[in-house]
Order: structure tokens, then sequence, then C-alpha cells
């Protein structure tokens, strides 16, 4: 990824701010040409700037109403094998690799605690698997944000 400069932290904000904007409307809010805005638009989505949109849609909305951390404990030699196992489960919305006693760190949607349980019993039938700890998240306190980043950075650019 380019490092970026002010325009682009600006443009990031602005996109943060309202999602839909149009370059019309960027160009115009930060002073700049719409071939400017477009142009950088560009090259921050070549440099996978950008998350998907899947990170966008509620799960709540498709029924999905719990959220559940669970650590899971694997054979090492077995993890790429039951990663692509893992992804095969949708309700697993993201996983992490860990360091420290887990190995895995997954994140799961579920209907209702019935659903959870067969979640996590289906973690654990892949082959590979030792254990799981399971939490139920009681609510989200600080969603996912990126602004507060974008701010702290102001002109000195990425990882400066």
């Amino acid at each position: 990824m380019h490092s970026l400069d002010k325009t682009d932290t600006q443009l990031l904000a602005a996109l943060c701010e309202d999602p839909n904007s149009t370059f019309v409307a960027l160009a115009q809010k930060l002073g700049l040409s719409r071939n400017t805005v477009q142009a950088r638009m560009a090259r921050l989505e070549e440099s996978n700037a950008f998350l998907s949109f899947d990170r966008r849609v509620n799960p709540m909305v498709l029924g999905y109403q719990l959220t559940a951390f669970i650590t899971v404990h694997v054979q090492q030699k077995r993890l790429a094998q039951i990663v692509a196992e893992l992804a095969l489960i949708p309700e697993i919305v993201q996983a992490h690799g860990m360091s420290g006693p887990a190995d895995l760190l997954v994140r799961v949607v579920c209907r209702d605690a019935d659903d959870l349980f067969r979640i996590d019993g289906t973690i654990l039938a892949c082959d590979g698997v030792e254990r799981t700890e399971t939490s139920l998240a009681m609510g989200e306190l600080i969603p996912f944000r990126i602004t507060p980043l974008l701010e702290s950075n102001g002109t000195s650019g990425a990882g400066a």
C-alpha cells in the first residue's frame, strides 16, 4: 500500500462521514478537481485501502441476533486444513491467527444459544481442532472505526 498524504487522509475521512458520496461531491467538499478525486480513489482501490462491502451489512437483518468469539486450539500441522474447513461455515464472519495460548480467534454470528452450540460443535468436528472456548458478546461498546486513526494521522501519513 502506498503512503497516504494529507489529501488521501481527507478523502478517506470524507468517505467515512458519507460513504455514498460521489466523486463530484467529494471534489466539492475537499476543494479538488473531480479528476484528482477519481485518480486518487483508483489508486486507493488498487492499493487495497478499502475493505469489502459486506463489512457494512448487519447480520441482525439476516436473523443472526447474537455474536460470539470462539478461541480455537489446534494441531499446528493441520492449521491450513482447519482454516479451509472453517471458511466453509457460513456463520464464521471473521477469524484471526493468534499468539498466546489460543491459536485462532473466531467471530461467529448465531440466531440463538442452540445455534451457537451447533456452530461450536461444527468447529470441534474439524480434524485437528483440540478444543474451543466460547464467549458471548453482550454488546458492541466500540464499533469498528477508522476515523480516529485518520484524525490522529493528520498530515503525517500512515505509519508515522
